[in-house]
């Protein structure tokens, strides 16, 4: 029997598509389907580290609709199925 070797990045980025195709369509459908388009942020709050010759800030927030979920399933599915 033959086993498949998957390439990680290939799922990293099925899973990227996935997650802003969905998010596109829950924009643009957030007015006539309003549970497709209910989002929640997530993240951290931009940090600012200031050290007089270089000041560094940092942050990760991320909003995400329900749209952007059924996207990632489907990227999963498809991996899978690759």
């Amino acid at each position: 029997m033959r086993v498949r070797h998957r390439n990680p990045w290939l799922l990293l980025i099925l899973l990227l598509v996935g997650l802003v195709i969905g998010g596109v369509i829950g924009d643009i459908f957030r007015d006539s389907v309003r549970w497709l388009g209910h989002s929640e942020t997530i993240g951290i709050n931009p940090v600012t580290l200031d050290l007089n010759v270089i000041k560094l800030t940092l942050g990760f927030t991320m909003s995400i609709n329900l749209a952007s979920i059924i996207g990632i399933v489907i990227s999963i599915i498809i991996f899978s199925r690759l």
